[in-house]
């Protein structure tokens, strides 16, 4: 069976499938490709089935984080899964729009809410992008940019091309974007500590959950990431962060405040899980991280397009609860 795979993907099948990567899929990581496709099938599986070889892209082994290209041709092995998760998997994504911060027909920048994943996958039905898709139906071309945790809020990028998508892909390579969060650690964090440069890992739990920590400079598989960290204002209790990151890696600022002793408040990763039920209690319900400004070049004139979404009812009530403010430098 053969089949183009674009902005919609076929349930899990008992049966072999060889599917043609479409435009829409074009550039993605093999895992996450078929985390899509793969609708209800464990992330375990998924990844248990590109480690033993059973999924060839052009007849050749590849790895989890291959990328695919179009017209590349994926072969999937039958995988199974329960008629409760087939019938998930078939239910569309429902149509939902999300506050615009900037579009035109190349480029569509969105406030993502906290708790809205980016895409389907990792046991997540659908995400930014699939809601999109359904809210417009005649948009020939919706993908995702980048990516923001879904425990993140803020600025999320949307290519509404392909031409618009391959520039936007090369800045955030090659670190020619500016991207700012503002992060409330827990703490009063150290105004001379300004620059972490450390190298961090990526790994999965045995349940398939991704995981990152701090590795040695010399760990072969650490990957060097620089966040540089600007104290917006000292509260009771806490730090609130403007965070800049240079390097684009996976928790890459939650990692990299826990490790420094001020986890950032609410996150139920890398944070402090005792004080986090505290804070729920006190009203905070979720990860205090939001992707605050983003700078990048337009892809078709160039421009630099300057974004900022402000902070979000719920992050801006609990900062004002705390607007009990110490002097910076007076701790």
């Amino acid at each position: 069976m053969k089949l183009i795979i674009g902005g919609r993907a076929p349930p899990a099948s008992a049966e072999v499938q060889f599917l043609t990567v479409g435009e829409e899929s074009a550039g993605q990581r093999l895992d996450n490709f078929l985390i899509r496709v793969l609708k209800g099938v464990p992330k375990t599986h998924v990844y248990r089935i590109i480690r033993s070889g059973e999924v060839r892209v052009n007849k050749g082994r590849a790895s989890a984080d291959t990328r695919i290209e179009l017209g590349d041709l994926v072969r999937v092995p039958p995988v199974r899964m329960s008629e409760a998760a087939a019938a998930k998997a078939e239910k569309p994504a429902p149509a939902r729009e999300f506050p615009i911060l900037f579009e035109d027909e190349h480029v569509l920048a969105v406030d993502k809410p906290a708790g809205v994943a980016v895409h389907g996958g990792s046991g997540v039905s659908f995400g930014v992008i699939e809601q999109l898709r359904q809210a417009r139906p005649t948009a020939k071309f919706l993908e995702l940019v980048h990516r923001l945790d879904r425990e993140t809020s803020g600025i999320l990028l949307v290519a509404k091309k392909r031409s618009a998508l391959t520039k936007l892909q090369d800045q955030f390579r090659e670190r020619e974007t500016g991207k700012t969060y503002l992060a409330l650690a827990v703490g009063a964090w150290p105004a001379n500590k300004k620059v972490i440069d450390q190298p961090l890992h990526k790994y999965l739990q045995a349940d398939g959950e991704r995981r990152v920590r701090v590795v040695a400079k010399d760990d072969p598989d650490g990957m060097r990431s620089i966040t540089l960290v600007k104290v917006a204002e000292l509260l009771e209790g806490y730090s609130l962060l403007e965070v800049t990151i240079k390097t684009g890696r996976t928790h890459q600022i939650r990692v990299h405040l826990a490790t420094a002793g001020h986890p950032i408040a609410g996150d139920d990763k890398y944070g402090d899980f005792e004080l986090n039920k505290a804070l729920a209690k006190q009203g905070l319900k979720r990860m205090f991280l939001h992707a605050w400004r983003l700078q990048f070049d337009h892809p078709a004139t160039g421009e630099r397009i300057a974004l900022q979404a402000p902070l979000p009812p719920e992050l801006q009530k609990f900062t004002d609860q705390c607007k009990h403010p110490v002097r910076a430098g007076t701790t």
